[in-house]
């Protein structure tokens, strides 16, 4: 029976961790509870799962949620804002994080349940590759796992149980292509938030599915894998694979390639991270390939998708840059979808961001260097997107 701290609990990550522990009662086990402002779902969860300890963002929420479940007994220890999410993060009863939060609002927590002591299972990619030269060090420190528990990462760890050290030559990421895979390049001009939240496979929150769009998504999780496997970014490489069956792939010394295929449901890389040794019996829909029918593959449109060389130039650059990369990228996508800036400003934004940037400590950045440079981003964005959206209004 593991215990489980669930961080991000009324997003899609959230959601699916509960669904996966209420299949599942006899394995896993739900401590404590983080959630940004979503009261009337939080007071579900508190009610099915009778957690110990609940965090929600906003603290002006939180008499709200404390009327909506006044008559649960016992009643979980409340707490509000960035600290208590903190403390949901670091619970002692917990042996396991799960970090749903979106964006680099989940690196603080990440780090906290680190220092306890706490493995993670890591759905939160931003903790990573804005925080990956300070991370990985105090993962080490500490003696916990972090077990990927997004599709791509998963499967790439799934396909390396059993290969031996050195056996590992290239991965290959998969990517769907997003809302606008098969639109002419031409025509990305005209695109609106409603045509780039549309995705052809899977069903995400706005952030990611904006971020799948513009394929930034794989260029960030470019910057991860070569964090989680240590692999450098010569030997990580981006296919667009349609169907999004193959969830990626490693191909190792001798040239042999070795994949992991599922439904697209991220039930599965979940349900890894959390059972991970071990393999855990589902009545999920086996994956059927008949059904499936054709498995497509090509390469990706450079001048559609800038985003991911931009990812590649951060992540070559090192440092802080990632930081700055990520940080850029969530404040142009949130102006975005406030619909104050147009599509195509996203890359223009995040790039201009980054060739100002001039770091101070280029090899060895500390949490307070990558904090500052990711805060710097930001106002970096919003800076420069003031003439757009001038222009665009």
């Amino acid at each position: 029976m593991k215990a489980i701290s669930l961080l991000g609990s009324t997003g899609s990550i959230g959601t699916q961790t509960l669904d996966i522990a209420a299949q599942n009662p006899d394995q896993f086990r739900i401590v404590g509870l983080a959630a940004g402002r979503n009261v009337e779902l939080l007071a579900q969860q508190i009610r099915q799962f009778q957690p110990q300890i609940v965090a929600i963002s906003d603290a002006a929420k939180l008499g709200e949620l404390q009327a909506a479940i006044a008559d649960i007994t016992p009643q979980p220890i409340l707490l509000t804002g960035e600290a208590g999410i903190v403390e949901v993060a670091q619970f002692s009863a917990a042996d396991v994080v799960v970090t749903g939060i979106v964006g680099c609002a989940g690196l603080l927590p990440t780090i906290a349940a680190i220092k306890a002591g706490k493995d993670i299972a890591l759905a939160n990619k931003e903790t990573l590759i804005a925080g990956g030269p300070v991370v990985l060090p105090l993962m080490q420190q500490y003696g916990v796992k972090l077990l990927p528990a997004d599709s791509e990462h998963s499967a790439i760890f799934q396909c390396l149980q059993g290969v031996p050290d050195k056996g590992l030559r290239r991965i290959l990421l998969t990517a769907s292509g997003g809302a606008f895979r098969d639109l002419p390049v031409e025509q990305l001009a005209q695109v609106t938030v409603a045509d780039a939240l549309k995705h052809p496979n899977w069903t995400m929150g706005r952030k990611i599915t904006i971020d799948s769009a513009t394929l930034m998504n794989k260029g960030l999780e470019v910057i991860e894998a070569h964090y989680l496997f240590g692999l450098d970014y010569d030997r990580i490489d981006i296919v667009i694979h349609p169907q999004s069956i193959i969830h990626s792939m490693i191909e190792l010394e001798d040239t042999s390639v070795l994949a992991q295929l599922g439904w697209a449901d991220m039930r599965l890389p979940l349900l890894y991270a959390l059972s991970y040794p071990e393999r855990i019996v589902t009545h999920w829909e086996p994956l059927d390939l008949v059904k499936v029918g054709s498995l497509t593959f090509r390469e990706p449109d450079h001048a559609k998708y800038p985003c991911m060389q931009l990812a590649y130039t951060a992540g070559r650059a090192g440092g802080c840059l990632p930081a700055v990369l990520n940080a850029a990228n969530e404040q142009a996508v949130a102006l975005f979808l406030e619909e104050k800036i147009r599509f195509l400003d996203i890359p223009r934004l995040i790039e201009q961001t980054c060739d100002r940037y001039h770091p101070q400590n280029r090899s060895h950045p500390t949490l307070e260097d990558i904090i500052a440079a990711d805060q710097w981003a930001r106002q970096e964005v919003l800076k420069a997107s003031e003439a757009v959206m001038v222009a665009v209004g």
